[in-house]
């Protein structure tokens, strides 16, 4: 598609008239970043002086105005019109296949990095990723320790497609591998010395899961949201296989709804995992559990 270029007044006129037939400032604001090229603090620049600066856009008005429509009439995810998503210092392929990778997650890593970054010193460790969905915390893994042995883990093929292709595109030279199946079985080989693993997991309660938006409800898997009545189904295995799959002192770190972390935390403690404690997300919820298995 051929760049194109025109005045700053004439983008936010074009600006100005689609967000006054509804619709979110700052996600037509991401539309303009992730589709048509124009950053951020670029914009501000227009804003301040809109009849001086010239804009650069990666394609038409046009064509952004048609995806803009698509994502306010129809509630389809801006993500899956652009197909790619920014998350950490990577942008992801994203798509139906598999939730589309959220900011909080991102915290997932920094929480994994404090615990076992000293854990093995300069040995190569074991991570797994049980989930794994469009592969954001698998490239997140295989990124931050190369030389580890790493595995990422879902029941869905179609998603286990767009995580390969992530990794491949932002891990080439990472030690990974994909398997398909439920949670640690298809890790059978590896159990007793898993150093660290990570889970996004479903964990919305069923009857919760059809009162989403529906730009989450009617364009983002089920199969990743759904954590059964009380939202913990996959919680409870995931805690539950720890004792046998972590190494010794190895790390589990999971993800979970806003209201489920005494419950996630009393799992781990009953199954025997140490320092046991909650996290926090980017708006002070208590939104990740983490402990490791003696040793």
């Amino acid at each position: 598609m051929a760049p194109l270029q025109l005045k700053g007044s004439e983008l936010l006129c074009w600006r100005r008239r689609l967000l006054q037939a509804g619709g979110r400032a700052v996600d037509l604001d991401w539309l303009l970043d992730l589709g048509g090229g124009l950053r951020w603090k670029d914009l501000q620049r227009v804003q301040l002086d809109p009849t001086s600066v010239q804009v650069k856009l990666t394609c038409s008005l046009d064509h952004l105005e048609k995806l803009w429509r698509q994502h306010r009439d129809q509630q389809i995810p801006l993500q899956h019109l652009i197909g790619r998503c920014p998350w950490r210092d990577v942008e992801l392929h994203v798509s139906s296949a598999a939730l589309i990778p959220r900011q909080e997650t991102e915290l997932l890593i920094d929480l994994a990095i404090e615990r076992a970054g000293d854990r093995l010193g300069n040995l190569p460790g074991r991570w797994a990723d049980l989930g794994t969905g469009s592969g954001a915390l698998a490239v997140a893994l295989a990124r931050q320790w190369p030389a580890w042995h790493g595995h990422a883990v879902d029941c869905s093929a179609a998603a286990l497609k767009l995580a390969r292709r992530n990794l491949e595109d932002w891990a080439t030279h990472a030690n990974w591998h994909l398997h398909q199946g439920s949670w640690w079985a298809p890790l059978r080989p590896w159990w007793g010395s898993l150093d660290l693993v990570v889970s996004n997991p479903p964990y919305v309660p069923a009857a919760v899961v059809d009162q989403l938006d529906p730009v989450v409800r009617d364009h983002e898997p089920r199969l990743a949201l759904d954590g059964g009545p009380d939202g913990l189904d996959c919680c409870r295995l995931l805690v539950l296989g720890s004792a046998e799959a972590l190494a010794p002192g190895g790390w589990l770190l999971i993800e979970h709804h806003h209201d489920q972390s005494q419950a996630v935390l009393d799992l781990m403690t009953t199954t025997g995992l140490k320092d046991v404690h909650a996290a926090h997300d980017l708006q002070g919820i208590t939104r990740f559990a983490v402990g490791r298995r003696a040793g």
